[in-house]
């Protein structure tokens, strides 16, 4: 935990989406409901996908940590939004938004380098199919895992440690829902041209390049599934591809939005509601994409209701 003694803010302000207390109450349900589904969508997603023979699979076991790092992303940030709604203080310690700003970053990458992860698998499984299982063996898998949890959170902590060596001498209010980047360099007094071009770079170095990994991976695809001769083969082989595109879309495109420009107030402004959609409506959508779009996890998840009607009837 860096130092605190260059700095004379000891807890932030958080100013939120609103300061209405009427709207205020109304985006509590919403963002209590939208936080509820996220958790059950995704929690029953992994415990389909670890129960469901059916299911032990590459794409699955990258489906299942997409899905674990959606809810310790929408938990880092929705509680305490929810507590700030009801609450007239709405204030974060120095430590808490530390740990925000660090655990934010951190599983942005990670999600980054997931899904390039998982548009590998669908490369793999498509163009060289029968080399699938050797070559995204569970070795391959963790590995494939376990280097974006790594890098996530190497580069949430340094430029977390970042943000926080600046002085904050100024007013404590953040112009966010939660302790961004670009907000809280608008609040330093001290220079912030490190920090900012460390920024820039870890941002610009992480999307271009997990992105170029999946548009690799899909150039590839589509050239292979356009050479195929069966229409039937290339309409399943499309349909695999159709979720984890819909999910790249709609993660890529919110924060390229937000991340690549310089921080102002405008900027700022906009931001936050961009930010509703990566941080809330991202992990929430993430699993009834997957699911109403794949049968082999509607087929899973018809099992499991048989089953457990099968046992109530029985017992």
């Amino acid at each position: 935990m860096p130092s605190l003694n260059h700095s004379t803010v000891t807890r932030f302000i958080l100013l939120g989406l609103t300061d209405d207390p009427v709207l205020e109450k109304i985006l509590f349900v919403v963002f209590l409901v939208i936080y509820l589904v996220t958790m059950v969508g995704n929690l029953c997603m992994i415990l389909l996908i670890r129960t469901n023979a059916r299911l032990q699979t590459p794409m699955y076991f990258f489906l299942g940590h997409l899905s674990f790092v959606d809810i310790c992303y929408s938990s880092n940030i929705t509680p305490n939004m929810l507590y700030n709604f009801l609450s007239d203080q709405k204030a974060i310690s120095y430590a808490g938004c530390f740990t925000q700003c660090l655990l934010f970053i951190a599983l942005v990458i990670t999600e980054f380098y997931i899904l390039a992860s998982m548009a590998l698998d669908r490369y793999v499984a498509i163009c060289s199919p029968l080399h699938y299982t050797t070559r995204m063996s569970k070795s391959v898998c963790v590995t494939l895992v376990t280097v974006p949890y790594t890098y996530g959170f190497l580069n949430g902590l340094s430029q977390a440690v970042l943000t926080f060596q600046l002085s904050f001498c100024g007013s404590p209010e953040i112009n966010h829902f939660y302790c961004a980047d670009p907000p809280l360099l608008m609040l330093a007094c001290s220079d912030t041209y490190v920090k900012k071009m460390a920024m820039f770079i870890v941002a610009g170095f992480t999307l271009s390049s997990s992105l170029f990994i999946i548009l690799l991976s899909y150039l590839f695809i589509f050239g292979t599934i356009l050479r195929m001769p069966s229409a039937k083969g290339r309409h399943k082989a499309f349909s695999t591809c159709g979720s984890h595109l819909t999910t790249v879309t709609i993660f890529y495109g919110t924060l390229f939005c937000m991340y690549l420009r310089p921080p102002s107030e405008k900027s700022i402004e906009e931001s936050k509601i961009i930010a509703v959609f990566y941080t809330f409506l991202s992990p929430m959508l993430n699993p009834l994409i997957y699911s109403l779009r794949n049968k082999d996890v509607i087929h899973a998840m018809q099992q499991a209701v048989k089953g457990n009607l099968f046992h109530k009837v029985t017992v």
